[in-house]
């Protein structure tokens, strides 16, 4: 009990034990003194002398306690907060003035200030040592995570259970189709389960972490054919089986580019084979019948010969520069990035061009076309044509464009610039001619004289409209190792918010009535472990299936023109219904969004059954009824700013009201609500602003 009292008290207590025991020690002695003075009784005088001495041992005692407990036992706890302090509050300064106090305790202060600076020297140097380690470590990151983002085949890490903790961009562009992936989501979802348990199963068996195994899989849909390579990890904590690495390659075009292949050289032999053996037969038989005049004619069946001959080779040659163009990978180019390059080039030769028309992007190869349009420049140059051009981009009613090369001069004849495509297109490009790269595009080109100008002009097969909305947030190499070691509750009602996997979402529509508006855009982000997840993003534009209001466009910006061609509400529905599996949704002002996508239930399916946050009423959980809950008056108290070309657009609203949520959660805890079942229970109390979706 003695020990729970600070040190003051504890000295209190002494000295009073100190003043009880003296007083005790001269009433024994007034008491002993009476007895032997018998009958006669003791002398006032003695009496009044031993309460005098009583009172002042009593004084003398209350005064060396009062100096005790100044300068020694406030001392201490002084000099003993203040190093406590320097030892958890990271308090940086000597103990001059705790020193000064403490100074009658003789070596005690000295040794407690030397002590506390050794410990701040011993802190600050571990703090560098560690700043210095810290950037090293998070440079060596930043170059690990940009060469996993660029390496050409899909990384993943996964739990035993085949939860995904790590992938790379391309593996969103292989286990996509539809939904990409994301963080937690479960591996199997996206391909055939077969070979990836086999293969853990076999692998996790043999208990040896440097066995690899390889492995050829197939996407769910059965769309495409995946090689790939599985190495587990090794085991960190005994009874819990180890996750796994699994690398993977998209080899279904290579399969189908090689099947053309050879299926079209089998053939090649087959048709040549046959043609080539009568040639032989043919020739063989006119040499042993020379001079016979008897002999019957055979120039008419050598004719036919070699006439199939040539119509075998002509279109088997045809097919060849088709099915080349379908090996060569061609890559989406923007446009503008094109032609200032060619601006460029041709100003470094001391040409003039200037650009026109839409930003589009084209799929080519960009160094090709760019080579090729120099290469013409300039041998239209050299033949006194022009130095000065025009380069026009059309874009045309179906998938492609088309290029357009203008110059004011003397035009250009077809027989002239085929002649020139045969030659190599410069020094940079080796052997590389103006007709291969028509081959690899799959095109052609051809003069076009027009009224006061010439021009060539090149069609593109596959191009598009480049996008003005927001574009989504930059993909890379996405991860969350503390997903391997996370434990899962399958209660949600139970399950802390910090071990949810949270959908933000929001839509724009064309109007604010459900029951006869329709949703334009989707837009949602994931968050994961307290986390936005950067890259796993959802965004798409819907087509309503009627006219989109002026008014409406005011607000949100999409037009009729942008949703032409989107998918409509049926198979938007689909794919964010993909997106959110498992998730709890959240929105701000959840109901209106819900009402729009619960109306599409019967249609599609599919039910929007997923637990709902509403950030309007933990708004109001945390601030109260009283105060303003727009996403604009929450985003202005939570120091969060919306850009205000994002405002209004479903992936701005998504992103604002994303991070709102993420910086209410830990207001939440400090309230107490640490479950979601805790905190769907406070929110039901300001049932009066929102009706909370959750039954």
């Amino acid at each position: 009990m003695l020990d729970r009292l600070s040190l003051r008290i504890r000295i209190l207590l002494f000295f009073g034990l100190l003043a009880v025991g003296t007083l005790a020690a001269i009433g024994a002695g007034l008491w002993i003194a009476a007895r032997r003075a018998g009958a006669e009784g003791l002398h006032p005088e003695a009496v009044q002398g031993a309460l005098i001495a009583g009172f002042l041992a009593l004084g003398l005692i209350v005064w060396v306690w009062f100096l005790f407990d100044a300068n020694v036992a406030r001392a201490i706890e002084r000099l003993s907060a203040a190093i406590r302090a320097r030892v958890h509050a990271g308090i940086e300064h000597d103990l001059a003035a705790e020193a000064q106090a403490a100074r009658y305790l003789g070596d005690l202060a000295p040794a407690a200030e030397a002590i506390t600076r050794s410990l701040v020297q011993t802190r600050n140097a571990l703090a560098e040592s560690v700043a210095r380690e810290t950037t090293r470590l998070a440079a060596e990151k930043s170059r690990l995570e940009t060469l996993l983002a660029d390496v050409p085949v899909a990384v993943l890490l996964c739990t035993a259970d085949h939860q995904l903790v790590f992938y790379n961009g391309q593996a969103v562009d292989i286990l996509g189709e539809g939904s990409a992936p994301g963080l937690a989501r479960n591996l199997l979802d996206y391909l055939r389960e077969g070979p990836i348990r086999h293969a853990y199963d076999r692998l996790a068996g043999a208990g040896d972490p440097d066995m690899a195994s390889d492995l050829l899989c197939a996407t769910v849909s059965g769309g495409r054919l995946l090689a790939g390579r599985m190495r587990v990890l090794r085991r960190r904590e005994e009874g819990v089986p180890p996750g796994y690495v699994l690398t993977l390659r998209d080899v279904t075009a290579d399969i189908t580019a090689h099947t053309r292949r050879d299926a079209l050289l089998t053939e090649v032999f087959d048709r040549v084979r046959r043609p080539a053996a009568n040639l032989q037969t043919v020739i063989g038989v006119l040499s042993e019948i020379e001079g016979d005049s008897d002999a019957p004619d055979l120039s008419a069946a050598m004719l036919d010969e070699v006439g199939a001959l040539t119509r075998a080779i002509t279109e088997l040659g045809a097919r060849y520069d088709a099915v080349q163009s379908e090996w060569r990978p061609l890559v989406n180019t923007r446009s503008a990035d094109l032609m200032d390059g060619l601006k460029g080039r041709l100003q470094a030769e001391g040409m003039v061009l200037d650009t026109d028309g839409p930003e589009l992007i084209l799929q080519v190869d960009g160094f090709e076309i760019a080579a090729f349009w120099t290469w013409l420049a300039g041998r239209l140059a050299a033949e006194g044509l022009s130095r000065a051009f025009r380069l026009v981009l059309i874009e045309e009613d179906g998938p492609g464009a088309a290029m357009r090369l203008e110059w004011d001069g003397a035009p250009l004849s077809v027989g002239r610039l085929d002649g020139w495509l045969t030659e190599p297109l410069g020094r940079d490009t080796g052997e590389l001619t103006a007709q291969a790269v028509l081959k690899t595009h799959g095109t052609e080109c051809w003069p076009e004289p027009r009224p006061g100008h010439c021009a060539v002009v090149m069609p593109i097969r596959s191009a598009r409209r480049a996008g003005r909305r927001p574009p989504p947030l930059a993909r890379a190499v996405v991860y969350d190792f503390d997903l391997l070691s996370k434990a899962r509750n399958a209660a949600v009602a139970d399950t802390r918010l910090a071990d949810l996997t949270f959908v933000v979402f929001d839509t724009e529509t064309t109007g604010l009535t459900p029951s006869s508006d329709a949703i334009v855009q989707i837009a949602a982000v994931r968050l994961v472990n307290g986390r936005r997840v950067t890259g796993e993003v959802f965004d798409t534009l819907v087509d309503p299936g009627r006219p989109i209001p002026a008014a409406s466009t005011d607000v949100h910006g999409i037009t009729d023109q942008m949703v032409l061609g989107a998918p409509d509400i049926r198979e938007a529905a689909r794919q964010f219904h993909k997106f959110a599996e498992g998730a709890v949704l959240i929105a701000h002002n959840a109901p209106f969004d819900m009402e729009f996508l619960r109306r599409q239930e019967e249609a599609i399916g599919l039910a929007f059954d997923h637990p709902v946050l509403d950030t309007v009423l933990l708004s109001a959980v945390v601030y109260g009824q009283l105060e303003q809950h727009s996403l604009d008056a929450l985003c202005a108290r939570l120091g969060i700013t919306i850009p205000e070309e994002a405002r209004h657009t479903a992936i701005g609203d998504t992103i604002a009201t994303a991070d709102a949520f993420l910086k209410l959660v830990p207001m939440l805890t400090a309230r107490g609500l640490t479950t979601f079942g805790e905190v769907v229970a406070e929110v039901r109390k300001h049932g009066r602003l929102l009706k909370d979706l959750n039954g």
